[in-house]
Protein backbone atom coordinates (compact mmCIF):
# COMPACT_ATOMS: atom_id res chain seq x y z
CA UNK A 1 0.00 0.00 0.00
CA UNK A 2 1.33 3.43 -0.97
CA UNK A 3 1.46 5.89 1.92
CA UNK A 4 1.84 9.58 1.21
CA UNK A 5 1.22 13.10 2.39
CA UNK A 6 0.33 16.55 1.19
CA UNK A 7 3.64 18.40 0.89
CA UNK A 8 3.37 22.04 1.78
CA UNK A 9 6.72 23.20 0.38
CA UNK A 10 5.59 24.26 -3.09
CA UNK A 11 9.05 25.02 -4.47
CA UNK A 12 10.85 21.90 -3.18
CA UNK A 13 8.17 19.21 -2.73
CA UNK A 14 10.50 16.34 -3.59
CA UNK A 15 12.85 17.18 -0.74
CA UNK A 16 9.94 17.18 1.68
CA UNK A 17 8.62 13.89 0.32
CA UNK A 18 12.04 12.24 0.50
CA UNK A 19 12.56 13.45 4.06
CA UNK A 20 9.21 11.94 5.06
CA UNK A 21 10.01 8.68 3.28
CA UNK A 22 6.66 8.58 1.50
CA UNK A 23 5.60 6.73 -1.66
CA UNK A 24 3.20 9.34 -3.03
CA UNK A 25 2.92 13.09 -2.58
CA UNK A 26 0.03 15.47 -3.04
CA UNK A 27 0.74 19.06 -4.02
CA UNK A 28 -0.81 22.21 -5.41
CA UNK A 29 0.17 23.57 -8.81
CA UNK A 30 -0.98 27.11 -7.98
CA UNK A 31 -1.99 29.27 -5.03
CA UNK A 32 -5.02 27.38 -3.62
CA UNK A 33 -6.83 30.67 -3.04
CA UNK A 34 -6.19 32.07 -6.52
CA UNK A 35 -7.54 31.72 -10.05
CA UNK A 36 -4.10 32.25 -11.55
CA UNK A 37 -3.10 29.82 -14.31
CA UNK A 38 -0.36 27.47 -13.04
CA UNK A 39 3.20 28.21 -14.10
CA UNK A 40 5.54 25.32 -14.96
CA UNK A 41 6.93 23.92 -11.71
CA UNK A 42 10.67 24.54 -11.23
CA UNK A 43 11.15 20.85 -10.32
CA UNK A 44 8.89 19.53 -13.09
CA UNK A 45 11.50 17.26 -14.68
CA UNK A 46 12.71 15.85 -11.39
CA UNK A 47 9.16 15.23 -10.19
CA UNK A 48 8.30 13.34 -13.38
CA UNK A 49 11.43 11.19 -13.08
CA UNK A 50 11.07 10.50 -9.36
CA UNK A 51 9.79 7.09 -8.17
CA UNK A 52 7.47 9.02 -5.83
CA UNK A 53 3.96 9.10 -7.32
CA UNK A 54 2.15 12.44 -7.57
CA UNK A 55 -1.44 13.60 -7.23
CA UNK A 56 -2.48 17.24 -7.44
CA UNK A 57 -5.07 18.98 -5.28
CA UNK A 58 -6.99 21.69 -7.11
CA UNK A 59 -7.42 25.23 -5.81
CA UNK A 60 -9.97 25.72 -3.04
CA UNK A 61 -11.72 28.54 -4.92
CA UNK A 62 -13.07 26.11 -7.52
CA UNK A 63 -16.80 25.40 -7.33
CA UNK A 64 -17.91 23.50 -10.43
CA UNK A 65 -21.45 23.04 -9.09
CA UNK A 66 -22.17 26.74 -8.59
CA UNK A 67 -25.20 28.27 -10.32
CA UNK A 68 -23.37 31.61 -10.41
CA UNK A 69 -21.81 32.03 -13.87
CA UNK A 70 -19.09 34.28 -12.45
CA UNK A 71 -17.91 31.40 -10.24
CA UNK A 72 -18.78 28.33 -12.30
CA UNK A 73 -17.16 29.44 -15.57
CA UNK A 74 -13.73 30.29 -14.10
CA UNK A 75 -13.99 27.05 -12.10
CA UNK A 76 -14.34 25.02 -15.28
CA UNK A 77 -11.36 26.80 -16.81
CA UNK A 78 -9.27 26.31 -13.67
CA UNK A 79 -10.01 22.57 -13.59
CA UNK A 80 -8.85 22.26 -17.20
CA UNK A 81 -5.68 24.30 -16.58
CA UNK A 82 -4.77 22.54 -13.34
CA UNK A 83 -5.39 19.10 -14.87
CA UNK A 84 -2.96 20.04 -17.66
CA UNK A 85 -0.39 21.19 -15.09
CA UNK A 86 -0.89 17.94 -13.18
CA UNK A 87 -0.21 15.97 -16.36
CA UNK A 88 3.01 17.92 -16.86
CA UNK A 89 4.14 16.58 -13.48
CA UNK A 90 3.16 13.01 -14.33
CA UNK A 91 0.35 13.06 -11.74
CA UNK A 92 -2.24 10.29 -11.66
CA UNK A 93 -5.14 12.63 -10.92
CA UNK A 94 -6.51 16.02 -9.90
CA UNK A 95 -8.57 16.15 -6.70
CA UNK A 96 -11.54 18.54 -6.89
CA UNK A 97 -13.98 19.25 -4.06
CA UNK A 98 -17.63 18.52 -4.75
CA UNK A 99 -18.59 22.16 -4.37
CA UNK A 100 -21.73 23.71 -2.93
CA UNK A 101 -24.85 25.71 -3.67
CA UNK A 102 -26.37 28.70 -1.95
CA UNK A 103 -29.50 28.45 0.20
CA UNK A 104 -32.58 27.66 -1.84
CA UNK A 105 -30.74 26.65 -5.00
CA UNK A 106 -31.66 23.46 -6.85
CA UNK A 107 -29.41 20.49 -6.10
CA UNK A 108 -30.27 18.90 -9.44
CA UNK A 109 -28.97 21.98 -11.26
CA UNK A 110 -25.70 21.85 -9.33
CA UNK A 111 -25.25 18.18 -10.15
CA UNK A 112 -26.01 18.90 -13.79
CA UNK A 113 -23.22 21.49 -13.78
CA UNK A 114 -20.84 18.69 -12.84
CA UNK A 115 -22.14 16.65 -15.77
CA UNK A 116 -21.57 19.60 -18.09
CA UNK A 117 -17.98 19.93 -16.88
CA UNK A 118 -17.20 16.52 -18.36
CA UNK A 119 -19.39 16.70 -21.47
CA UNK A 120 -18.00 20.09 -22.49
CA UNK A 121 -14.45 18.83 -22.03
CA UNK A 122 -15.14 15.86 -24.31
CA UNK A 123 -15.05 18.24 -27.28
CA UNK A 124 -11.46 19.08 -26.31
CA UNK A 125 -10.36 15.47 -25.94
CA UNK A 126 -11.10 15.15 -22.22
CA UNK A 127 -9.05 16.15 -19.21
CA UNK A 128 -5.30 15.62 -19.17
CA UNK A 129 -5.57 13.54 -15.96
CA UNK A 130 -8.54 11.89 -14.21
CA UNK A 131 -10.69 14.19 -12.08
CA UNK A 132 -11.07 12.75 -8.56
CA UNK A 133 -14.15 14.18 -6.85
CA UNK A 134 -13.69 14.55 -3.08
CA UNK A 135 -16.43 14.34 -0.48
CA UNK A 136 -16.76 17.46 1.66
CA UNK A 137 -17.66 18.17 5.26
CA UNK A 138 -20.02 21.06 5.71
CA UNK A 139 -22.74 23.29 4.40
CA UNK A 140 -26.38 22.47 3.72
CA UNK A 141 -25.79 23.03 0.01
CA UNK A 142 -22.74 20.76 -0.19
CA UNK A 143 -22.83 18.58 -3.30
CA UNK A 144 -20.70 15.75 -1.89
CA UNK A 145 -21.28 15.77 1.86
CA UNK A 146 -23.63 12.80 2.26
CA UNK A 147 -23.60 9.50 0.42
CA UNK A 148 -27.16 9.90 -0.85
CA UNK A 149 -26.12 13.10 -2.63
CA UNK A 150 -22.92 11.52 -3.90
CA UNK A 151 -25.12 8.77 -5.37
CA UNK A 152 -27.11 11.36 -7.31
CA UNK A 153 -23.88 12.98 -8.46
CA UNK A 154 -22.50 9.63 -9.59
CA UNK A 155 -25.62 8.93 -11.63
CA UNK A 156 -24.65 12.04 -13.62
CA UNK A 157 -20.86 11.66 -13.91
CA UNK A 158 -19.96 8.08 -13.05
CA UNK A 159 -19.84 6.97 -16.68
CA UNK A 160 -17.70 9.94 -17.75
CA UNK A 161 -14.44 8.82 -16.16
CA UNK A 162 -14.80 10.58 -12.82
CA UNK A 163 -12.76 9.14 -9.96
CA UNK A 164 -13.42 9.40 -6.24
CA UNK A 165 -11.35 10.62 -3.30
CA UNK A 166 -12.59 9.62 0.15
CA UNK A 167 -11.67 12.01 2.98
CA UNK A 168 -12.21 10.47 6.42
CA UNK A 169 -12.38 13.77 8.32
CA UNK A 170 -14.92 15.12 5.84
CA UNK A 171 -17.06 12.00 6.06
CA UNK A 172 -16.98 12.04 9.87
CA UNK A 173 -17.75 15.76 10.08
CA UNK A 174 -20.45 15.30 7.44
CA UNK A 175 -22.28 12.74 9.55
CA UNK A 176 -21.22 9.54 7.80
CA UNK A 177 -20.25 6.60 10.03
CA UNK A 178 -16.74 5.44 9.11
CA UNK A 179 -17.55 1.86 10.03
CA UNK A 180 -18.19 0.25 6.66
CA UNK A 181 -17.76 3.54 4.77
CA UNK A 182 -15.55 1.94 2.12
CA UNK A 183 -18.14 -0.68 1.23
CA UNK A 184 -20.92 1.92 1.08
CA UNK A 185 -18.89 4.23 -1.15
CA UNK A 186 -17.91 1.38 -3.47
CA UNK A 187 -21.56 0.39 -3.78
CA UNK A 188 -22.20 3.89 -5.18
CA UNK A 189 -19.09 4.74 -7.17
CA UNK A 190 -17.55 1.35 -7.86
CA UNK A 191 -14.15 2.88 -7.08
CA UNK A 192 -12.00 4.70 -4.57
CA UNK A 193 -8.95 6.14 -6.29
CA UNK A 194 -7.44 7.96 -3.30
CA UNK A 195 -7.96 8.23 0.45
CA UNK A 196 -7.32 11.41 2.43
CA UNK A 197 -6.71 9.80 5.80
CA UNK A 198 -7.27 12.53 8.39
CA UNK A 199 -8.48 12.59 11.96
CA UNK A 200 -10.89 15.32 13.05
CA UNK A 201 -10.55 18.00 15.71
CA UNK A 202 -14.34 18.16 15.99
CA UNK A 203 -17.14 15.79 16.88
CA UNK A 204 -19.15 13.57 14.57
CA UNK A 205 -21.59 15.44 12.28
CA UNK A 206 -20.09 18.80 13.27
CA UNK A 207 -19.89 19.99 9.63
CA UNK A 208 -16.46 21.44 10.51
CA UNK A 209 -13.46 20.61 8.34
CA UNK A 210 -10.56 20.77 10.80
CA UNK A 211 -7.99 17.99 10.48
CA UNK A 212 -6.11 16.44 13.39
CA UNK A 213 -3.13 14.10 13.53
CA UNK A 214 -4.00 10.42 13.42
CA UNK A 215 -3.76 9.78 17.16
CA UNK A 216 -4.97 13.19 18.36
CA UNK A 217 -8.52 13.65 17.06
CA UNK A 218 -12.05 12.49 17.83
CA UNK A 219 -11.89 9.50 15.46
CA UNK A 220 -10.54 6.20 16.80
CA UNK A 221 -7.16 5.73 15.05
CA UNK A 222 -7.88 2.01 14.66
CA UNK A 223 -10.95 2.92 12.62
CA UNK A 224 -8.82 5.08 10.34
CA UNK A 225 -6.42 2.18 9.81
CA UNK A 226 -9.40 -0.05 8.99
CA UNK A 227 -10.53 2.43 6.32
CA UNK A 228 -7.05 2.53 4.80
CA UNK A 229 -6.85 -1.25 4.67
CA UNK A 230 -10.33 -1.70 3.22
CA UNK A 231 -9.93 0.94 0.52
CA UNK A 232 -6.74 -0.52 -0.93
CA UNK A 233 -6.00 2.84 -2.56
CA UNK A 234 -3.09 5.27 -2.22
CA UNK A 235 -3.21 7.13 1.11
CA UNK A 236 -2.57 10.84 1.51
CA UNK A 237 -2.21 12.33 4.99
CA UNK A 238 -3.34 15.96 5.22
CA UNK A 239 -2.71 16.16 8.95
CA UNK A 240 -1.06 19.08 10.80
CA UNK A 241 2.58 19.56 9.81
CA UNK A 242 4.03 19.27 13.32
CA UNK A 243 2.87 15.66 13.62
CA UNK A 244 2.99 14.59 9.99
CA UNK A 245 6.20 12.55 10.19
CA UNK A 246 4.85 10.70 13.23
CA UNK A 247 1.60 10.02 11.34
CA UNK A 248 3.52 8.51 8.42
CA UNK A 249 5.46 6.25 10.78
CA UNK A 250 2.32 5.28 12.74
CA UNK A 251 0.41 4.33 9.61
CA UNK A 252 3.29 2.42 8.06
CA UNK A 253 3.65 0.38 11.24
CA UNK A 254 -0.11 -0.22 11.51
CA UNK A 255 -0.35 -1.43 7.92
CA UNK A 256 2.81 -3.55 7.99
Amino acid sequence: MRIGAHVRNDTHPLETAERLGIDVMQMFVSDPQSWKKPDPHPQQGAIRESPIDVVVHSAYVINVASLNNRLRMPSRKAVEQQAAAAADLGAFGLVVHGGHLRAGEDLAAGIDNWRKLFTRQEDKGGFAVPILIENTAGGEGAIARQLETIARLWDAVGDQGAGFCLDTCHAWAGGEDLMGIVERVLAITGRIDLVHLNNSRDEFDSARDRHANLEDGTIDPDLLVDVAQAAGAPIILETPAEGLASDVAYLADALA
